[in-house]
């Protein structure tokens, strides 16, 4: 395959990674300049499809997080992620997606300041109205945004990639509890017209609580057309830890079709529970081969949306 090199330069004509890699490079250079994010609207979130797609925010149960160094995170193959720091889950983008939210109405790496109970409320924390945030909820608060910026990312959308943490600096005022928080300008990388998505936001919050089905709506809203997937799949890519310590395939084997069971089919079932309420028209069902297959369509939107009912 004959490549075309860049403004005549014949370095790197024979060495596609190479190439490639230069083009990440001038990307990332230009987004680092445009430091705006889209103006997605208010009822939405935007976030990064390599995110989306992976297993970077997995959908993982609380207690302990596991440690990660310079670890190869689980996405599809037109992603690449290499991660440090602790395991994240959920909730922990439900943060980040909290400051994307308020750090798109300025340029990145401009200071972004926020009240310590307006963005617990942004995020859907309190109560339906927010008015029942406590102690707890900002100790909690407190605790995600340490984790985040104690983050390292390696990540690689195709031509696009970004390298640092996904918070770089902030810092709360005790007195007052307001926050000061800047994020990378080089992050902006991450969010061109084919690589990013507009999660809708009352379907999100309306799965709080439901890790798995949080995840797989934002999985599922990155496609256009939906491809169908193997169980299996969708297990390793949302970091599920069923499983994790089996020994023998016998044992692997099991742990899988209990996750199926007891995990997959719940979360897919409050999915379409929640989406169909909001005016997304939502289906899936086992094909005649196991694979998962998934219809969606958006229509009009109805008013309220209801917690999915929690199965026994």
């Amino acid at each position: 395959m004959e490549i075309t090199p860049l403004n005549g330069d014949t370095r790197h004509q024979d060495n596609p990674n190479a190439l490639l890699d230069r083009i990440r490079q001038r990307n990332a250079d230009r987004a680092a300049a445009d430091k705006q994010l889209p103006l997605w609207p208010d009822p939405t979130r935007g976030l990064p499809n390599g995110v989306l797609r992976s297993a970077l925010f997995g959908a993982i149960k609380r207690g302990k997080r596991r440690y990660l160094e310079r670890e190869p995170i689980a996405s599809l193959k037109s992603i690449s992620i290499i991660y440090t720091g602790p395991r994240l889950n959920q909730s922990d983008l439900d943060v980040w997606a909290g400051a994307l939210h308020l750090a798109r109405l300025g340029k990145l790496g401009n200071r972004i300041e926020f009240g310590e109970k307006g963005f617990l409320r942004l995020i859907g924390r309190g109560g339906p109205r927010g008015d029942n945030i406590g102690k707890g909820d900002r100790e909690w608060l407190r605790k995600v945004l340490a984790r985040l910026k104690a983050t390292a990312v390696e990540v690689i959308q195709g031509p696009y990639s970004y390298t640092g943490s996904l918070i770089d600096e902030y810092f709360r005022d005790s007195s007052s509890n307001r926050y000061v928080m800047i994020l990378n300008p080089r992050m902006r990388a991450l969010f061109n017209s084919n690589s990013h998505t507009w999660l809708d936001w009352s379907i999100r919050h309306a799965l709080i609580g439901y890790p798995l089905a949080q995840w797989l709506h934002g999985f599922y809203s990155t496609h256009s057309p939906i491809l169908p997937y193997k169980p299996e799949t969708l297990h390793r890519l949302c970091g599920s830890e069923a499983g994790g310590n089996a020994k023998t395939d016998a044992e692997r084997h099991k742990a899988l079709l209990d996750w199926i069971d007891n995990s997959l089919v719940p979360a897919l079932e409050a999915l379409k529970q929640v989406s169909n309420e909001a005016g997304h028209w939502f289906s899936w069902e086992f094909s005649n081969d196991g694979l998962i297959e998934v219809e969606k369509m958006p229509v009009k939107a109805k008013q309220k949306i209801s917690q999915p009912a929690r199965s026994s």
